[in-house]
């Protein structure tokens, strides 16, 4: 698998990460560091989610994340040992490697964005199928209306309790027109 990401979108991203994310271990900033220091085997790393199917594969958490603070896979063996790992990657730098970050990223940031790369191991039914996304956002829409509608009865209550006409009538017109959007 040839690195569909560039090098230096890479770089940015680890940079960014460690500027930004204290990790559970500090081993995982070695990596890191070591990986920046490494154009090519740098060229051989992909940011992927759910590492844990990828044959060889590193997951690295921030303290921030609930999860696992490391995971080294390699076949069907898994270690939490990071020196494993790093030796791993210096002996076998022309070998294909899968990392994982966790850490809060919603919103997703650009940076990471642009190096988030399809996890070509993740099971099929694993995916999200185009009608299970139509779904979610419809639900998404829906709740959405249903608190700006909750919200704009409040501040409705709200204008009749202070006797204030022309915002009751400015938060009614409005409330008609996000009922009608919906219809």
């Amino acid at each position: 698998m040839t690195s569909s990401v560039p090098i230096s979108d890479k770089k940015i991203f680890v940079r960014w990460f460690l500027k930004n994310h204290q990790l559970k271990r500090r081993e995982c900033v070695w990596i890191l560091n070591y990986l920046l220091s490494d154009d090519k085997l740098l060229e051989k790393i992909h940011f992927v989610e759910e590492a844990h199917y990828c044959p060889r594969a590193i997951v690295m958490s921030s303290v921030e994340s609930n999860g696992v603070p490391f995971r080294f896979y390699k076949g069907n063996i898994m270690t939490a040992d990071a020196e494993k790992s790093f030796h791993d990657l210096r002996l076998n730098p022309d070998d294909v490697m899968y990392i994982q970050v966790n850490f809060p990223n919603i919103p997703p940031h650009r940076v990471y964005l642009a190096v988030l790369e399809e996890n070509p191991y993740m099971p099929k039914y694993l995916h999200i199928s185009e009608k299970d996304r139509v779904i979610a956002e419809q639900l998404l829409k829906n709740s959405m209306r249903a608190f700006q509608e909750e919200r704009i009865l409040k501040e409705i209550d709200e204008a009749l309790d202070q006797g204030d006409k022309e915002r009751f009538f400015e938060l009614s017109n409005l409330l008609q027109a996000l009922q009608h959007a919906q219809k």
